[in-house]
């Protein structure tokens, strides 16, 4: 765990990415949700953050 600081202050922020659709059908299939997983490791080291959980539920 590493903290991230500035002049005043410590902090660790923990951000909770839920993606919700509008009807009750299944709209990630297993290629789309792999796809996906890919695109956010892939840009995880130049956007800075660490990915320390990643599920789908369908």
């Amino acid at each position: 765990m590493e903290l991230d600081n500035n002049a005043h202050s410590v902090f660790l922020l923990y951000y909770h990415l839920v993606l919700v659709i509008k009807y009750r059908r299944k709209v990630f299939d297993d290629n789309i949700s792999d796809r996906a997983k890919e695109i956010f490791e892939y840009i995880s080291p130049e956007l800075q953050y660490n990915i320390t959980r990643m599920e789908s539920r369908c």
